[in-house]
């Protein structure tokens, strides 16, 4: 859904770039009025333009402003198999299991971090919109492993920077089909939203910098057991970096996995597993890091490829 809006260029962003100017008379972000501008949402003078086009002074825009996205609520609700791994005054650490979001979002109405923890009795920070609240990194609904949120403002500002400076320790296990060749390595590729698929992303050069590295622990018939760590922490990066590496992730039905090798391991979602998170503790400053082990839907699909031979 879109609300047209039709704007007349001013003298205050005349010879702007497009991005810039629009950003400036719409007072939001630069990047969402990119975005915008990419998928065809703005024209000058009846034509269709690009960010870096230059607002001519009276030009008449036309922009599909979309919509604003309905409020989500956090509801309370229990999640038998989550764990609480750690908590102090700043901080919580969880487990996730799959089937769980990070946060409400529109489309999914299953359970979230956020909901359980509230019907623990924790409390979150309360920077940033309701839903989110306390989120400073995300899992996948169909990824498990550890997660840490935040109860204190401090410790959110202190968080969020410390995943933007890239000084937080991710690693994942993760099974792919076929075998890496290298066998170790390291993906650099930039990731942007797919330009088809809403929920999709892709490498692409208009994206924003993307960085992988992988170890292949085991190597079975069929697959590959991944250690992964993650300099960045893009959407899905993952995901995107090993299908585009043609090495999907095993049950990855959205990244174009085998399906049939996902059914034959039994596998209804995703091989990826946050398996350890180290930081800098966001008040003490002590570094502290926490591991979850793998859930059985994942040691048991390696079993069955150990025993396959």
């Amino acid at each position: 859904m879109t609300e047209q809006r039709l704007i007349q260029v001013t003298e205050g962003v005349a010879g702007l770039r497009a991005d810039a100017g629009i950003s400036k008379l719409l007072g939001i972000s630069r990047a969402k009025v990119a975005e915008m501008i990419e998928v065809g949402l703005v024209s000058q003078n009846n034509q269709i333009i690009d960010k870096a086009e230059i607002l001519v002074l009276a030009a008449w825009l036309e922009i599909s402003l979309p919509k604003a996205k309905p409020a989500l609520a956090l509801v309370p609700e229990l999640v038998p198999d989550l764990k609480v791994i750690y908590q102090d005054r700043d901080i919580v650490v969880v487990d996730k299991p799959a089937g769980i979001a990070a946060h409400p979002s529109v489309g999914w109405d299953g359970p979230s971090v956020g909901g359980a923890l509230l019907a623990l009795g924790i409390s979150m920070s309360t920077t940033g919109v309701a839903e989110r609240q306390g989120i400073v990194s995300r899992l996948d609904v169909g990824t498990s492993g550890v997660m840490v949120l935040t109860k204190t403002e401090v410790a959110y500002s202190r968080m969020k920077q410390a995943f933007r400076d890239r000084t937080v320790d991710k690693t994942y296990h993760a099974l792919v089909q076929g075998h890496p060749d290298p066998s170790s390595g390291t993906i650099d590729a930039p990731i942007n939203r797919h330009p088809k698929h809403e929920y999709k992303f892709t490498v692409s050069n208009e994206g924003k910098p993307s960085v992988t590295h992988y170890q292949t622990i085991e190597a079975f018939k069929a697959a590959s057991l991944l250690q992964i760590e993650l300099e960045t922490g893009r959407t899905h990066q993952i995901r995107v970096h090993m299908s585009a590496f043609k090495h999907p992730l095993v049950g990855d039905t959205l990244y174009g996995c085998d399906p049939k090798l996902a059914a034959r391991l039994g596998m209804e979602r995703q091989w990826l597993h946050a398996v350890k998170l180290g930081f800098q503790h966001p008040t003490s400053g002590d570094y502290v890091s926490f591991e979850s082990e793998c859930p059985a839907d994942l040691t048991n699909s390696l079993e069955f490829l150990r025993t396959e031979g």
